[in-house]
């Protein structure tokens, strides 16, 4: 899996009311909640603003607070493909993961990536490439079972693909 676009950077911390406000869990609409990500934000028009395709990139500790899965939820429907961060928070992983939002940590390339800064991504190969400054870095790399689950778009839906080879198979 590969992924192009433009960054959209993000400090250290960035919690799940920042990244979806608790304002909007009345709603389990994704694409509701799309229209509200990163509104408490450092970039509050971040909804607004983004163009699908653009890339979050984060310091440490992404996604920390409560576990709700309405954070990844609303970062994924907003047409963000994939969040690049020093750090993630346990249980935003393990979410992100879940609901097939891919998740890259790689510290170096973190520092040296900026705000509009235009980046190729590419999960397999776990390389990241900052097509504005001509940088490559290494990312930490899933295991092949994650990268299963990333490809089928979430682990019911890697689930249901399991299930359905083993009935018919």
């Amino acid at each position: 899996m590969r992924f192009r676009g433009k960054v959209w950077k993000f400090g250290d911390n960035v919690d799940t009311d920042q990244i979806i406000p608790a304002r909007y869990l009345n709603t389990s609409d994704p694409y509701e909640l799309a229209q509200h990500v990163m509104e408490d934000s450092e970039h509050p028009n971040f909804a607004k603003e983004h163009q699908p395709g653009d890339i979050i990139v984060a310091g440490r500790n992404f996604g920390s607070g409560s576990s709700r899965e309405h954070a990844p939820i609303a970062i994924k429907y907003a047409g963000v493909p994939v969040v690049v961060a020093k750090s993630f928070a346990r249980i935003f992983f393990r979410n992100a993961i879940n609901i097939g939002l891919p998740i890259v940590e790689a510290p170096e390339a973190v520092d040296e990536i900026n705000h509009g800064d235009e980046l190729e991504v590419d999960l397999d190969s776990g390389i990241i490439r900052n097509l504005t400054t001509g940088k490559e870095y290494k990312a930490t790399k899933f295991p092949e079972e994650l990268q299963a689950i990333l490809r089928a778009g979430g682990l019911m839906e890697y689930a249901k693909a399991k299930l359905s080879k083993n009935v018919s198979g």
